[in-house]
């Protein structure tokens, strides 16, 4: 007997059931059109936006692309979005229902998405039924984003100032305690320039400058000799410390004006726009899957009725006339 699965066989067969199997194909298509209508799918816009990461430095062995895609999938952007927006309303999602945050969060997980490009861009896609709310629910991720960044670097620039601050009046007192170090030797010893009173002094006490034995230079001379190490040396320390703090007050300054920058961390290739067309779903997939998946059921079933009008209706007959 020929192979009943054969080429031949199957198409016999297809021919001798071409009007069941062309309804079949018809009442398929008609039904897949129907139930993929928005009377049963609810049809979703989707707008995206397509951004590079700007003005930041990743924390560790990441990428600044892969350091964007933590800080969009973060829960504080997250919950930022469905408080905006009012997605538990928008979804339908009952408060008080036993499973309200994981319902929540499957709903945002399934309508937002946050992917890398091949390029090293971040893909940033909203589905939506309302094609309006998911462009400014994509404005809002990118605008959450920015705000996100900005706080954790105002956050450390400030850490940077405080410290700066704390040296800063440190070397201020440290300033002000010289201060009055050398105003001590200036008004109780008279010590204003080492060098030059050195100088002075030495030219009048040699007989060089004038009467070299008055009282006023002996004095002087005296002091010198005693505190001149010491106003030299505040001197010194004196030029020093205003160095560092005038240093220090420009990095200061520096870490202040990085506190107060408010600069935006994201370079935006393809800006996202409302959807004039649904995205979801693609009612020709759905048509073309339901027409394969019911033809291939139904050949089965025909064949199934094929072979059984060829098998003998009691194999024991035969054998009897032997």
């Amino acid at each position: 007997m020929e192979d009943f699965f054969s080429s031949k066989s199957i198409v016999a067969i297809l021919i001798r059931w071409k009007i069941h199997l062309l309804v079949i194909i018809a009442v398929t298509v008609l039904l897949s059109v129907f139930f993929s209508s928005r009377i049963f799918i609810t049809p979703l816009f989707k707008s995206y936006a397509i951004a590079y990461p700007s003005n930041i430095s990743p924390y560790s062995d990441e990428s600044e692309t892969e350091q964007m895609i933590q800080m969009l999938q973060s829960k504080e952007i997250r919950d930022s979005i469905i408080k905006k927006f009012n997605l538990p309303r928008h979804y339908g999602i009952d408060p008080n229902y036993k499973y309200f945050m994981s319902t929540l969060l499957w709903e945002y997980g399934r309508n937002i998405r946050v992917s890398k490009t091949p390029y090293s861009a971040v893909t940033i896609e909203v589905w939506d039924k309302d094609p309006q709310l998911a462009c400014d629910m994509v404005n809002e991720i990118m605008n959450q984003y920015n705000l996100k960044v900005r706080s954790l670097h105002k956050e450390k620039f400030w850490e940077v100032v405080l410290n700066y601050r704390k040296i800063i009046n440190y070397k201020r007192m440290e300033i002000d305690s010289l201060t009055r170090k050398a105003d001590t030797l200036g008004t109780q010893y008279g010590l204003l320039d080492f060098a030059n009173q050195t100088r002075e002094v030495t030219r009048a006490y040699l007989g060089t400058g004038g009467n070299s034995r008055s009282k006023e230079i002996l004095r002087l001379k005296k002091n010198l000799e005693e505190k001149g190490g010491d106003r030299e040396m505040v001197s010194q320390l004196m030029d020093k410390v205003t160095r560092d703090y005038s240093s220090l007050k420009l990095d200061h300054d520096r870490a202040i004006l990085d506190f107060n920058r408010n600069y935006t961390f994201v370079n935006i290739l393809n800006k996202p726009f409302p959807a004039d067309k649904k995205s979801y779903p693609v009612r020709w997939i759905i048509v073309v899957v339901s027409v394969i998946a019911v033809m291939f059921l139904a050949i089965l079933v025909i064949s199934i009725l094929e072979r059984r009008k060829i098998r003998p209706q009691n194999p024991m007959s035969s054998s009897s006339l032997v």
